[in-house]
């Protein structure tokens, strides 16, 4: 048996690479290929191409590239018909994937969508093309099923793998003797693993840390490198920032269980966060263009993941021109150790934790897409 994961960036290559061990652990013949990163590759996946040659976001940015995107589809739908795959399984990043998925289909490949398009907060046509194309559904979110099941298509919700993935692997005592903190605050910068997001937002979230280190001069800072970041570009805005900033390499969970606090980029890290009872500061900024885009098509109350479970502002929001230092450390402020609000925020960080399922969803998953191969 042969099965193809796509998978173009971070998150969907961490949701890949525990995915193709989950797939390994029920069948241990099983062959998997396909597009994504370096967990994935470790994990056991032939990867036909990396994702870290074309990572880009925002509409200009892509037509920018479009060529080198265009030539890729190309590639991997040559490869498709080449080794026919029983299975295409999508990971996420919807823009690529689904114009991959029309060319397996045309093969005569069956197609399986494993965290599909955002239906629920944005184009809500999508569902009824994507359930066109793919034969079967899984979501991470209870809140993405409603568009498809109103269109027919095939789909469940079995638990988010990150309550299997997000675990420390030592007490938290052991973590602060690791990471040489004794009883300092510990906060932790997260800008992202994008190069337009750390450029847009990182210098903002360092002069927020200087704020902090004015108010709490004893806050030490640290910084989980992610595997496809250049680490010379952090480094030189720390620099210029003039702060002191300590890398993290490894055991990225066990400082994140430390933390006071976070300032943190949005994405699946904000949720990581949540699972480890990490509040965050949450930024979002983008182009002028892009952002002017997405208001007219995205119309969600809140754009971080403990939010929208929870339907409310559990963790604080800063959006485009709400991005600034002054405003990132009024909000941080307040998170400290010892703080009543930060109680509050992680009280409802359980709340959003329970929302997500019981441990064992990606073995769950992993069942579904064998079975999916047989249907």
């Amino acid at each position: 048996m042969k099965i193809m994961l796509s998978a173009g960036e971070a998150s969907g290559d961490l949701h890949g690479a525990a995915l193709a061990k989950a797939l390994k652990e029920l069948k241990g013949d099983i062959e998997i290929v396909g597009f994504g990163g370096d967990m994935m590759e470790t994990a056991g996946v032939h990867l036909w191409a990396n994702y870290k040659s074309y990572n880009v976001m925002g509409v200009l940015e892509v037509v920018l590239n479009l060529r080198r995107i265009l030539n890729l589809l190309d590639f991997l739908a040559k490869k498709i018909e080449e080794e026919r795959p029983d299975l295409l399984v999508l990971i996420d990043y919807p823009d690529f994937n689904w114009r991959l998925a029309k060319k397996a289909k045309a093969l005569g490949v069956k197609v399986f969508s494993y965290i599909p398009p955002s239906a629920w907060a944005w184009r809500r046509g999508r569902a009824k093309d994507c359930a066109r194309i793919a034969d079967e559904f899984v979501a991470i979110f209870p809140h993405e099923l409603e568009p498809y099941e109103e269109v027919g298509a095939k789909i469940s919700f079995l638990g988010n793998p990150l309550v299997d993935t997000v675990v420390p692997t030592m007490t938290k005592e052991a973590a602060r003797e690791y990471f040489e903190v004794d009883n300092e605050p510990v906060v932790l910068l997260l800008p992202g693993s994008r190069l337009q997001e750390i450029r847009r937002i990182f210098p903002i979230m360092l002069k927020a840390a200087k704020l902090l280190l004015e108010y709490r001069p004893d806050t030490r800072f640290y910084l989980p490198v992610a595997d496809n970041i250049d680490e010379k570009l952090l480094q030189n805005y720390i620099g210029e920032a003039n702060i002191s900033v300590t890398f993290a390499r490894q055991k990225r969970y066990d400082l994140m269980q430390i933390g006071d606090f976070a300032l943190a980029t949005s994405g699946t890290v904000v949720m990581e966060a949540a699972l480890l009872e990490l509040p965050c500061v949450a930024l979002y900024k983008m182009s002028a263009f892009n952002y002017f885009i997405a208001k007219l098509f995205v119309h969600v109350e809140h754009f971080t993941l403990p939010n929208l479970l929870l339907k409310k502002r559990a963790i604080p929001e800063l959006l485009q021109e709400e991005v600034t230092s002054e405003n990132i450390f009024s909000e941080a402020k307040k998170l400290y150790e010892g703080e009543a609000e930060r109680e509050i925020v992680i009280n409802d960080l359980k709340a959003a934790k329970a929302v997500l399922g019981e441990n064992g969803a990606t073995k769950r998953i992993a069942k579904k897409i064998l079975d999916a191969t047989k249907s």
